[in-house]
Order: C-alpha cells, then structure tokens, then sequence
C-alpha cells in the first residue's frame, strides 16, 4: 500500500477575524486503506481538551500501520472566538440545515469525509461538565453530567464492521479506567438512544454518521479537569480505538499527564517567508515590538500545529495556540529581499555558517562577521560606534526586554540589504 507522508504545517494568508478564512484541516497519517479512523476535534470552540488531544495525534504520532484521518479544527472560528459556536452549536446542524448558514460549507465538507468508503470507524472527541454516572450520586457525578464517558447513538448498528457499538465502547472504557490518575475519574458508557426519538442527538454528528453506515462515537473528558489530564484521557481512548481496528502507531512522548503537558507546550513555532524567519513559541512574550513584516502583502507562515494560527488586526498580528493567545507582533513594515542567504556567526569562538531562520546556542558570546551585502541589527544591543558586526556580544549586553522569549534568553539579530529586510537569526544563550 502507498504510505501518505502527514502533513502539518498549516499554511495561512493575512487573515481576518471571519470565519471565511479559518478552514479545518484534513490530516492523512498511515496508508490509504479502507479500514480508515476519522477523529474530529474542535467542533465546539471551548472545549480544548477534544481538539488539543486531535492536534497531538497529528503531530506526537507515527502510524506504522493502518490509517488515520485526524481533523484537530473543525470549528476553527469557534476555537479562536473560545466559544461554543458563534453561529450556534456547530453538533447540531447534521440533521437539516440551510444553505445560508455561514457553516454549510464546513459540514458539507466533514459530511463528505465521514460518508467517505475508506472510513470505518469516527470518534468525536468533546469535553463534557462534571462527571457522567448511570446512577444519581450528586450534582456533580449524575446522569445529567457528561464528562469522562464514551458515549454511543445505540447497542448496534447493521454494518459490516465494527457494528458491535456497545462492545466496543465497553472495551475502551475498561482500557481507560485500568489506566486512571484518580478514581474519580472513572469512565462510563453512557448510551443516548438517540434511535429512540431524542430530537437533539439527532442533530449530531455522530449520529450522521450511523445513518451513513459508519460506527461511531463520542468520547468525553470532564470540564472539572485541567486540560493536560483532559488529553491524556482522550488519548487514552483513541489508542484503544486505534487498538481495536488494528492499526499500530508509535508515540513521541512519556504517556503520563506529565509528558503529554510536555508534548502539548514544547516545541512549537511558527516560521514565515520561506523559513526566513522562525519564531519558537513555548515561552514566548507577550508582545513582540517592531517585527519586521513584509510590506504591502499578505503574511505567508508555516506552523508545527495544526491549532496554531496568525491573526491580523490593523498593524497587530497575534499569534493563537488553540483558544491561548499567545503574543502580539506589532508590525514594522518592511520591503524583503527575495533570495535566501547563509551568513557567518563566530559562536564561543567557533566560525559557523547559519542560515536565515536558525536558532543558535551561545553559550558565552557571539560576533557577527562583517558581509558587505548586509547591514546587521542586534535587537536590544547598541554601542557608540553604532556598528553590530565584528563584535563579542554577550547577554548582558543586550537589554532584557528585547528578548523573544520571557526567559530573557532568545534575541533577533536581523539583516538588512540596504533598507530591505533580508532575514532574521535568533541566538539562544544557554548559560
């Protein structure tokens, strides 16, 4: 079977606060089989837990065998606006819905994929109150509640495969619960019987795809959780899935609410101008002044994550992780040189060539070399010669808070040809 290399980098294009410009992600991982898991997250805005777990999958994930389809944003207007569903309730336009809503496009879009002949199985991952109980304990364990629970339409469907929808998530439910932090936390089944006439959940995606002859599921982590806790539950369920159906995977992280707090906040960034620019975004700043943005045009980026997006407000451009703001760019627009260049940086006393977009370990000082092609500028560092290169630079050199990140430890130094911006270095002291 020909493998699908995954993809996600999530390539965007000066965007506006609309939900015309925040399309879902569709990410392919495994081998193009019929035996295909669909995971949706991200359907309801403030539920972080469902589509963070999503995003993970797509990013922390190798599949070795099978195949996973992973969609991490569905609602992604809702995930930045942190709500519900700015157009209404986004799992309850399955049924009927007309073509004037401004989300017709998006469901017809999933729609597709979910009656897709590959697909067998879909899971949709939501973050529910409380916890749910089959029987009445208090307000906050009760059958009214939705949180830690698999939840299913009904018993059975008649369908090839993986018809046995109580079976199924009786067995995910005991992988889940062998697995707990606390015992609180415990999983149920907990069957809606929507079959049986409840006019909401007919309304739902889930059910969709049962009248479209696909088991699925819905799986619940409890609002009373912080999100990392939600995750490790989420995915907890989504590898006993992924077990059942046969497909394999490897994980890139420690399985412990520790290491996947880990997977969810490090390593992220976002690149822009082919590469010209990298941005690590773990302990960012707030707000990041004079950034130099291309003049006139659209911002072209790359992002590790699918949940990662760029914003642009007048001259701000904000950086969202999910619902997280994560900092501001307060725009210095620039005209860019086109060409891609490597330039020569004499790091603790070592000769390298970097290219644009690198991040550079420093332990002591650096010293830009003299290049006649550029014009150097060493963010937060001045001197009375007003000259940037051929000089040992050290941290304390530089004021503080022109740092990239809040640690103090990340600075640009940016190069200029003549007055156009030609690309930006960032140099990382590590001691």
């Amino acid at each position: 079977m020909k493998r699908i290399a995954f993809f996600i980098l999530l390539l965007s294009t000066s965007l506006l606060f609309s939900n015309n410009h925040f399309d879902f992600d569709l990410i392919k991982k495994g081998e193009d089989d019929t035996n295909t898991l669909l995971v949706v997250g991200g359907i309801q805005g403030d539920e972080p837990g469902g589509f963070i777990s999503a995003s993970l999958l797509a990013t922390h994930y190798e599949i070795t065998k099978g195949s996973v389809w992973i969609v991490p944003n569905l609602n992604f207007y809702s995930i930045i606006k942190r709500s519900r569903g700015p157009y209404g309730d986004m799992n309850r336009k399955f049924a009927h819905l007309s073509k004037t809503d401004p989300e017709y496009k998006t469901i017809q879009r999933i729609k597709s994929y979910i009656k897709d002949e590959r697909v067998k199985l879909v899971v949709n991952l939501h973050d529910g109150s409380g916890f749910f109980r089959p029987t009445y304990e208090d307000k906050l364990h009760s059958p009214s509640r939705w949180g830690q629970c698999a939840i299913i339409d009904q018993t059975n469907i008649d369908i090839p495969q993986y018809g046995n929808l109580k079976e199924i998530s009786d067995e995910v439910v005991k992988y889940v619960n062998q697995n707990l932090m606390k015992h609180e936390h415990k999983y149920h089944v907990h069957n809606t019987r929507t079959v049986e006439g409840d006019k909401e959940m007919e309304k739902t995606l889930t059910y969709f795809a049962i009248n479209n002859g696909k088991a699925a599921f819905g799986n619940e982590a409890s609002k009373s959780l912080i999100t990392h806790e939600r995750v490790y539950y989420h995915l907890l369920a989504l590898e006993k899935y992924m077990d059942i159906m046969g497909i394999e995977y490897k994980r890139k992280f420690d399985f412990t609410a520790k290491g996947v707090y880990a997977a969810i906040n490090n390593d992220i960034y976002i690149s822009m101008y082919d590469n010209k620019i990298k941005l690590p975004l773990s302990k960012i700043r707030g707000f990041l002044k004079y950034f130099p943005i291309k003049k006139d045009e659209m911002l072209d980026f790359k992002a590790s994550n699918p949940l990662l997006t760029i914003v642009k407000e007048k001259n701000i451009y904000t950086i969202h992780y999910g619902n997280r703001r994560l900092s501001k760019l307060k725009a210095d627009y620039q005209e860019h040189v086109v060409e891609n260049n490597t330039v020569k940086l004499l790091v603790d006393g070592k000769l390298q060539d970097v290219s644009f977009g690198s991040i550079v370990d420093v332990s002591k000082d650096f010293l830009v070399k003299y290049d006649e092609k550029f014009r150097v500028n060493v963010i937060g560092y001045t001197n009375k010669k007003q000259i940037e290169t051929g000089i040992n630079i050290q941290k304390n050199q530089i004021a503080r808070r022109f740092s990239v990140d809040e640690k103090g430890d990340i600075y640009r130094v940016e190069y200029y040809d003549a007055d156009k911006f030609a690309g930006m270095i960032l140099v990382k002291f590590t001691s």
